[in-house]
């Protein structure tokens, strides 16, 4: 592969034993897409550039969860900003423990494991008995790291951790999952001239990455979303994603809880304000060493890939997997609700040291020029019949 054809000038360049993997990684996509005739649809591609065994990103060793580029991680995610994220997230997990009457916790994508400590601590806190916490995660350097972290915050309450490697056919307690609906693979489609096409990965001349377009065959593909496609106005140039992978994710683990609730944390839109007219370059983005841009070929396995949650279709995809639709409000709202203030009313505002940072973190996770209005907090439930306090004001299902 050409190694300038995908090189912002505005990144800092990976050391060798990156460019290696990556090369690596790159490699093997080539010889995918030669096998497939010359073009590999893009959710294919997204799927390997982040979990490919070893390679990937996700299942790869590189870091990425932290609060800046110096400390090597590519974004930082709301447990990794402020502990007061997972005391407050404990709060709508007790009530909807309670209101269930199960005792475990399930979460998806467990990053660092600063979340699990929190959450795991803030429930002790309450008084909360919990019997088990399961952790579902592909990437055995992020399992590793996550004992680390569980060691180290929350000793005592460790032993109560486990990793699955197969989801249960069946669960009853509470599912969390922070930021884990938008690292599903997406597909890409372009209008060009009226005409919807998928937008698929080819490689050029130079052994570069390119994006490629076939036009659309809906007859002979059974999972052509053209129902989604058919409902986007205009006729203008249009680039967009589907979910599928989302929408499985979401039916799997609502058939799954037998009783409990499922609360997922992710940045996104209702249908009506994703497809609209004017976001005619998609949400697809990439993120390397805390700086933002729109090429997933630079260098694969080495930076996130990620779109935006489509949240209409994940509400339509678990009540069709027979769960209720527990709530739908943004982060602002939830953590408000759940008692984000009074967990900062806890640290004494005397104590400076401590009290403005925290203060200034709670800041960004509900200032809505920040996190608090662009992530938004969808649950569905089983077995619970009483609406929770993180969902009594604001909730905005009617808006799905």
């Amino acid at each position: 592969m050409n190694p300038k054809a995908h090189e912002p000038d505005s990144l800092p360049v990976p050391g060798p034993n990156a460019l290696a993997q990556s090369e690596a990684l790159a490699a093997t996509l080539r010889a995918e897409i030669a096998a497939a005739g010359g073009w590999l649809p893009f959710d294919r591609y997204m799927e390997r550039a982040l979990y490919a065994p070893g390679l990937g990103y996700y299942s790869g060793g590189s870091r990425k969860f932290g609060r800046l580029a110096s400390d090597g991680s590519d974004f930082v995610t709301a447990p990794e900003m402020s502990p007061l994220f997972a005391a407050t997230l404990a709060r709508a997990l007790a009530e909807a423990l309670a209101a269930s009457g199960t005792r475990a916790l399930m979460e998806f994508g467990a990053g660092t494991g600063k979340l699990a400590a929190g959450i795991l601590l803030a429930l002790d806190a309450l008084g909360v008995a919990l019997d088990s916490y399961a952790i579902v995660d592909l990437s055995g350097e992020l399992r590793e790291r996550q004992r680390e972290t569980l060691e180290a915050r929350a000793p005592r309450l460790a032993s109560r951790v486990t990793w699955l490697d197969a989801l249960p056919d069946r669960f009853e307690g509470v599912v969390i999952g922070n930021e884990v609906l938008d690292a599903m693979p997406v597909r890409l489609f372009a209008r060009k001239d009226a005409v919807w096409h998928e937008r698929g990965v080819s490689v050029d001349a130079a052994g570069a990455f390119a994006f490629s377009d076939r036009p659309a065959m809906s007859a002979l593909d059974a999972h052509w979303p053209e129902g989604v496609l058919a409902g986007i106005e205009g006729s203008e140039d249009y680039v967009t994603e589907t979910h599928e992978a989302a929408l499985a994710f979401t039916r799997t683990v609502c058939t799954m809880l037998a009783r409990g609730a499922a609360f997922f944390i992710d940045y996104g839109f209702p249908r009506h304000e994703f497809y609209h007219p004017q976001r005619a370059q998609g949400t697809l983005m990439c993120h390397y060493r805390h700086r933002a841009h729109g090429d997933p070929f630079v260098w694969p396995g080495l930076q996130d890939i990620t779109a935006h949650v489509e949240f209409t279709g994940i509400a339509e995809a678990g009540v069709e997997a027979g769960a209720d639709l527990l709530g739908y409000t943004s982060q602002a709202r939830f953590l408000m609700n759940a008692g984000i203030t009074e967990v900062l009313s806890e640290i004494d505002p005397r104590d400076v040291e401590r009290f403005l940072p925290a203060a200034n973190a709670v800041q960004k996770l509900v200032a809505e020029s920040e996190m608090g209005e662009l992530f938004k907090v969808i649950a569905f439930s089983r077995g619970i019949g009483e609406t929770l306090a993180a969902f009594a004001r604001g909730d905005r299902s009617h808006t799905l």
